[in-house]
């Protein structure tokens, strides 16, 4: 019998076909998938948090009262954890990749392997070794705040290029959080009873709170908050990424446990808000990440299909953190979470 996985709203909710069914029958056989997200970080390429510190040194600031830094002191002291890794065969928090991948960033030094940090720089915008120097040129007697806006496009580009998740292209960097925040291991879920990714995740309030650290237009004095332009294309990225993300669990499900449950429930409700946002700006590509989960079945076996249009979202939402205009997206204030709700 089919499951619907969509929240019961408090207000009747239109979804594109009047709704979205997933049929996750027992001992179905699934796809074989290429993993997209929460994949350890390569440790070669890691240079560690000291690294930053010389440029963006308010950042390490606010971000050493993160619990992403604390996580490297706290995590392998809670009972929940150990147990966890009990049940998935596992002898140390810090020492496989199915932890290692989430909650610590790994370096390699002298041929070894170690934890250098919890959640850190590298974590969100990926292992510097090959972009860092890239990333830091502005060029002979030209410094951060007199680069022209042509020369600071080209740097941009040019670290997107050796590997930089940039975020000038919101997109880049909501692909890291949702890498670990979709949970994306069926057996992590389902054989080792973590949570299945962080259900209330939303791009604003998640980043707009403790882990903000804006302070490159004011050379490290001020933590400024987005402007509201920002925040509203930030909105729908978010739900785009996340919607992204949410479909490429589904396709890994094997059979109808709770990863795969909780991952089609996820989606449909992401699909929903998207569809909120749609009905008040009617922008084409958000129709076009729409458009290709329409007549989308998230069954087991599916999921050539189900990648297909993750694929689909996926360019829509880069191209939208590329090219969409926060003045014009005003409509959309209402669903956006006031600063109250960061966390």
């Amino acid at each position: 019998m089919p499951i619907d996985p969509r929240p019961r709203p408090t207000a009747p909710a239109r979804l594109a076909a009047g709704g979205w069914l997933l049929a996750l029958a027992a001992g179905a056989a699934a796809q074989p998938t290429q993993p997209t997200g929460g994949d350890p970080l390569d440790a070669a390429r890691v240079v560690g948090a000291d690294a930053c510190t010389k440029c963006h040194a308010a950042e390490m600031a606010q971000w050493q009262r993160t619990p992403h830094h604390q996580t490297i002191d706290t995590l392998h002291r809670k009972p929940e954890a150990d147990a966890i890794a009990d049940r998935l065969g596992l002898r140390s928090v810090k020492r496989n990749d199915t932890c290692v991948r989430c909650h610590y960033t790994p370096i390699e030094q002298s041929g070894r392997v170690r934890i250098d940090s919890g959640v850190s720089c590298e974590s969100c915008h990926g292992p510097a070794r090959d972009w860092i120097e890239v990333h830091a040129e502005y060029g002979p007697g030209v410094t951060r705040e007199t680069e022209s806006p042509e020369a600071r496009q080209r740097r941009r580009l040019a670290s997107i290029g050796a590997g930089m998740n940039n975020p000038s292209n919101l997109y880049l960097i909501a692909r890291q959080c949702l890498d670990c925040h979709t949970t994306p291991d069926e057996r992590l879920v389902d054989v080792g009873q973590h949570p299945a990714g962080s259900g209330e995740f939303e791009l604003v309030s998640w980043s707009q709170g403790m882990v903000r650290h804006n302070f490159v237009r004011s050379g490290g004095a001020v933590n400024a908050p987005s402007a509201l332009p920002r925040v509203r294309v930030m909105y729908v990225v978010g739900l785009m990424t996340d919607l992204e993300y949410s479909l490429r669990a589904v396709a890994r499900a094997t059979d109808a446990g709770r990863f795969g449950r909780t991952s089609a429930a996820r989606a449909a409700d992401r699909k929903q808000k998207l569809w909120a946002v749609q009905r008040l700006v009617d922008d084409p590509l958000v129709a076009t990440a729409l458009e290709s989960v329409s007549d989308l079945e998230l069954t087991l076996g599916n999921a050539d299909a189900i990648n297909a249009a993750a694929d689909a979202i996926g360019a829509a939402a880069y191209a939208f953190a590329e090219r969409a205009d926060g003045a014009r997206l005003a409509p959309i204030d209402d669903l956006l979470p006031p600063p109250s709700q960061y966390k």
